[in-house]
């Protein structure tokens, strides 16, 4: 089942004001609630970028989306578009998921039923990188991952805060 054709149209509509912005569009799902809708919009940086999406470029994106679906209006009546990023509970499925998640722990569920948990180091269509907290590396290949997610950490949040603290 492919994407429905409300959320094909305005994929279309605001895909070039996101790439404008040098972002990716991640996801847009377009549901009833009520007598409104809701469009809602995914956006990432890049397979590149480390590190997080921050909230004043969801703005501006989100301004430049606005305008765009006002001038096109592909949704009938009234909606309401909410603009966010995938957050840390996304599921790692694709490579660009992966390269995204450089520098975060990681935990793979591999194809034997093992888990392995690990900081991805590097991402590429031949290999997942970990290294575990001896420092110590492992290679996966990504045939043998079904599935993974970032795990969150308070501590390394914490220590991050400290250190610009220090600065």
């Amino acid at each position: 089942m492919g994407t429905p054709a409300p959320a094909l149209k305005v994929r279309e509509v605001i895909e070039p004001a996101v790439r404008a912005a040098g972002l990716v569009l991640e996801d847009v799902v377009v549901a009833a609630a009520g007598r409104r809708t809701v469009v809602r919009v995914v956006l990432d940086l890049d397979d590149d970028a480390i590190g997080g999406l921050d909230l004043d470029t969801v703005g501006e994106v989100s301004r430049e989306i606005s305008a765009a679906l006002d001038v096109a209006d592909p949704i009938r009546g009234v909606y309401t578009l909410e603009v966010s990023t995938p957050g840390t509970d996304r599921p790692l499925t694709e490579l660009r998921h992966f390269r995204r998640a450089r520098t975060r722990l990681v935990r793979l569920v591999l194809t034997d039923g093992s888990t392995v948990e690990g900081r991805l180091v590097d991402a590429d269509a031949s290999a997942y990188v970990l290294a575990d907290h001896d420092g110590g590396e492992r290679s996966i290949e990504p045939a043998s991952v079904v599935r993974g997610h970032v795990e969150v950490e308070l501590t390394r949040a914490h220590e991050d805060e400290d250190e610009e603290e220090q600065d």
